[in-house]
């Protein structure tokens, strides 16, 4: 019997004081408010009154961290998905920051065209591989819901395809906050949103 319903959360606030553009880099763990937007999303998991069979994770250990309170919550040892991973990105190990990377022209020369995008993993790749993971997580079920945990972009992509929207899109425009959680159902093979939920935005609200 195939799952319910699919939850994409995102990982919490990741240490980053140098405000480096980490992507897939090592190195990165979860801050302090992380780890409590990490608890927050788990906590916000058990108030939805889901049955989760299966947890998944991306292989990055800021996922790996954001997991760790959702397989304590519901006893389930997370496995590790490759397909769920942050997009790769020609510009990780630089400052984030448009102006920074328009002073250093090695860098600039891969922004010629946002639409792919050509400093990246094509948004369309992104958005098939994150698909397949999902519709994959949801056959494999005994029943009730499947949780993931990925990355901002990945999510937004599940989204903006199950949707039927246009890829490309403006990243100030990502309904994806950090440790948020995006919810489908699957309806004749293909991804259905249906709840999205911001628990780490109260912890922000707490401090």
């Amino acid at each position: 019997m195939p799952a319910s319903r699919l939850h994409f959360v995102r990982h919490g606030e990741v240490f980053n004081p140098n405000g480096i553009l980490y992507e897939r880099l090592d190195g990165f763990p979860l801050s302090e408010r992380g780890q409590k937007m990490a608890k927050a999303a788990a906590e916000e998991l058990g108030r939805m009154a889901i049955e989760p069979s299966a947890l998944y994770a991306s292989p990055l250990e800021r996922t790996q961290q954001s997991a760790a309170p959702i397989s304590e919550a519901f006893g389930l040892v997370p496995m590790l998905d490759e397909r769920i991973i942050e997009s790769g990105n020609k510009l990780a190990g630089h400052p984030m920051g448009i102006k920074g990377i328009l002073r250093k022209p090695s860098l600039a020369i891969h922004l010629y065209n946002p639409s792919r995008p050509s400093w990246g993993e094509a948004y369309k790749d992104i958005a098939n591989r994150m698909t397949e993971a999902a519709l994959e997580g949801w056959r494999a079920a005994p029943g009730g819901d499947v949780v993931f945990v990925s990355h901002q972009l990945p999510i937004w992509m599940t989204y903006l395809s199950a949707s039927g929207l246009k890829l490309p899109h403006d990243p100030r425009s990502r309904r994806c906050s950090l440790s948020s959680i995006t919810s489908f159902e699957v309806k004749d093979g293909k991804l259905v949103p249906v709840d999205y939920r911001e628990p780490g935005i109260a912890v922000l609200e707490q401090e």
